[in-house]
Order: C-alpha cells, then sequence, then structure tokens
C-alpha cells in the first residue's frame, strides 16, 4: 500500500472511531432524556420465544455493538455515499447512529452534485415533521430535539458543500496556472523562433553568398577565394556559436518566477560590426546616423532597431546582391527613434535562395511589442523597411 492509500486509510479508521465514540455518548444522553435526532421507533433488542434481552446484553448492543457497526459502515463512504447516508440516517431514527449519519452526509455534500445532496439532505429532514406529527402533544423538549436536528444535519451538509467549494476553487486555480503555464512557454516558444530567425539567418545568408560566389566563379584569384572561404569559415563558426547559445536558453528550465534567462542581446551600438559582415561580402552601404544621445536609448528599442538593420541586410543579400543599400538612422529622446533601409529591387528574377517571409512579419511584431510600427514593401523600383520606435524623454 502506497503511502498516500496507507494516510487515507488511517484517516478513515479515525474517523470511524470517533464516530463509534460520539454514538455511545448520544445513546447515553438519550439515556437520561437528552435527545439530538428525532427517534421514531426504537431497535428490538429481543430473542425470538424468548423475550426480551437481558439488560446487560441489551446495554452491550445499544451502546457497544450498534456504534461499532454502524460507524463501521463510514469506511465505504467514499465509494458508495448515497447509500451510507441514507442507511444511516434511517438507522439514526432508531439507535444513535446520528453523528455516524451526519459524518455520512458530510461527505454526500462534499463529494456528489448538488441535486444528489439535496436528495440526501431532504430524506436526512422527513424524519423531523415526522416525529413532531407523531407526539400527542408538542412539548418544548421535542420541539429542542427536532431544532437541534434541523440544525446537525444543516450544520453538516454545509460544512460539506464549503469544503467542495474550496476543492473546487483549488481544482480552478491548478487549471487556470496550467493555462498560464502553457500560455507562457507558447510566448517562449515564439520568441525564441524570432530570436533563432533573427540570429542564423543572417549568418546563413552571407554563407549563401560567399559559396554562391565561389560557385559562379571558380577561376577567381586565390585571395579572393581565399577570403571568400575565410568568410565561410568565420560565418559558419559564428552561426554554430548563435545556434549553441539559443540552444542553451532551450535547455534552461524555468525560474521560479516563470521566465528564462535571455542570452546576451544586442543593441544599437552593435549595428557597426553587423555592416562591416555585409560589407565584406561584397555589399555596399550608405549609412546615414543622425542619432542624438545615443547611449540613453532603451534597451527594447536598440534591440528592435539592430533587429531590424539586420532582417533587412539578409533579405537584401538574399534577393538583390550587388545592390547599394541606404540606411537612415534618426531620432532623439522624446521625439522617438525612426530607422529607414533602402535597397534597389534587381531587374528580373534574383538568386534561388530559400526564403519564408516570416522574418519582416516577425520584425512587425517585434515593433508592435515595444509600442512602434514597421512598414515594408517595394517603392517603384526600390524596397522600404521602415520603423518608427518610442524613446521617451
Amino acid at each position: 500500500m502506497t503511502e498516500p492509500a496507507a494516510r487515507r486509510r488511517s484517516t478513515e479508521l479515525l474517523v470511524a472511531a470517533g464516530s463509534a465514540a460520539l454514538c455511545v455518548t448520544v445513546g447515553f444522553a438519550e439515556a437520561r432524556g437528552l435527545s439530538v435526532y428525532p427517534r421514531l421507533s426504537s431497535l428490538p433488542l429481543s430473542i425470538p420465544g424468548t423475550g426480551r434481552l437481558p439488560i446487560y446484553l441489551a446495554a452491550l448492543v445499544h451502546y457497544g455493538m450498534v456504534p461499532l457497526v454502524g460507524s463501521a459502515l463510514l469506511l465505504g463512504r467514499r465509494h458508495r455515499p448515497v447509500a451510507v447516508a441514507v442507511a444511516l440516517t434511517i438507522l439514526a431514527t432508531m439507535t444513535p447512529l446520528i453523528p455516524a449519519a451526519l459524518a455520512a452526509l458530510f461527505t454526500v455534500a462534499s463529494m456528489r452534485s448538488i441535486r444528489t445532496t439535496c436528495a440526501v439532505t431532504a430524506v436526512a429532514l422527513l424524519p423531523l415533521p415526522l416525529y413532531l406529527a407523531l407526539q400527542p402533544s408538542l412539548s418544548s423538549a421535542s420541539l429542542a430535539t427536532a431544532l437541534t436536528g434541523g440544525v446537525l444535519v444543516g450544520g453538516a451538509v454545509g460544512w460539506g458543500l464549503f469544503l467542495r467549494g474550496l476543492h473546487d476553487r483549488g481544482k480552478q486555480a491548478r487549471a487556470q496556472a496550467v493555462l498560464r503555464a502553457e500560455q507562457i512557454r507558447q510566448r517562449e516558444r515564439e520568441s525564441l523562433a524570432r530570436e533563432m530567425h533573427d540570429v542564423l539567418a543572417h549568418r546563413l545568408s552571407l554563407l549563401s553568398v560567399h559559396a554562391g560566389a565561389l560557385e559562379v566563379n571558380p577561376g577567381a584569384p586565390p585571395e579572393q577565394v581565399a577570403q571568400a572561404v575565410g568568410v565561410i569559415r568565420s560565418s559558419a563558426h559564428q552561426a554554430m556559436e548563435d545556434l549553441q547559445q539559443v540552444l542553451g536558453v532551450l535547455r534552461t528550465p524555468l525560474q521560479a518566477e516563470g521566465a528564462r534567462p535571455e542570452p546576451p542581446q544586442p543593441t544599437l551600438g552593435d549595428i557597426a560590426p553587423l555592416l562591416e559582415e555585409s560589407r565584406t561580402a561584397g555589399m555596399r552601404i550608405d549609412l546615414t546616423d543622425e542619432v542624438l544621445h545615443r547611449s540613453q536609448i532603451p534597451p527594447t528599442t536598440g534591440r528592435t532597431a539592430y533587429r531590424i538593420v539586420q532582417e533587412a541586410l539578409t533579405n537584401a543579400h538574399k534577393h538583390a546582391p550587388g545592390h547599394d543599400v541606404r540606411i537612415a538612422l534618426r531620432g532623439a529622446p522624446g521625439a522617438g527613434l525612426s530607422l529607414e533601409v533602402t535597397n534597389t529591387v534587381p531587374a528580373g528574377e534574383g538568386p534561388n535562395l530559400p526564403g519564408s517571409g516570416s522574418g519582416l512579419i516577425g520584425l512587425s511584431e517585434r515593433a508592435a511589442l515595444v509600442g512602434g510600427d514597421l512598414t515594408y514593401g517595394p517603392h517603384g523600383e526600390t524596397h522600404h523597411v521602415r520603423a518608427q520606435l518610442p524613446w521617451p524623454a
């Protein structure tokens, strides 16, 4: 038997033993004229053909066997709560088993539906008006017995309903916690998907451009080949490092607050090395930088601007190799940060490089998350990516 099952069994035995002790107490109280639940009839204590039992045997049955046997029924209250409650309620109208009946009523209220609970409660309350109707004359003692019985039944059922409400609210809270955890994991997956795309797409596009250059120009001078191979090796190595960094975040378990530690994130100050990589790959880039008080840029705004420039350069490598790219950065505290990346759209069909089109869509989502706005698309013979990002004063 497992530990929870053993603990549950011990609890059931303790409840049955406590109920038996209370039933004995109620029996002695009734013997002295103090009744807490209506007695409609008495349990026959006689042997057929021999008359009533001797007093000591009757007392043993009434104060010993009846409480023990009746309370033993409580061991099955979780499996058959309704049957046990109805049986004990009927027996309580003949014997001092009202404590056991109350425990069974509590179980019904805490485990069964409201409809079933109301039906069983009605069965437990039915002896009260019958008891009063059978009295030759209403007395304060009979009224007190009926009133006490009603209070006890109502208290047992009410306490069971209260605990069931707590249990239901606990289950609902746990379900909501599971839902919130799933939503957090979903947001993490989306964030990591964007991060992997932004980090790896640029590296792989540089690698593809240089590999394609070697493929279309196999007779290039050794110096040029060596330079291209060096860039390919460097890009592949950096891509592996970036991938390991993102995978390291994936392997890190959730912290207590439900978030994973993020890897070091780029800022607007890291754009210069990014542009140098693209220039090394043969791209001509014209940068206009009119950003004032660069050190005061919020980290999320700077990171978003870096990712927008990175994705725009990646798309230019894929779809407009050999064409000039113009980048304009402007902004100041209170005025926001604006950036524009423009490249010429090549005539005819561009190189056949894979692209899902999700990069710029993901950047629109990034910009919206920080309270900014991003637009992109062709305009005549050029393609524009424009973004306006918040920069509070």
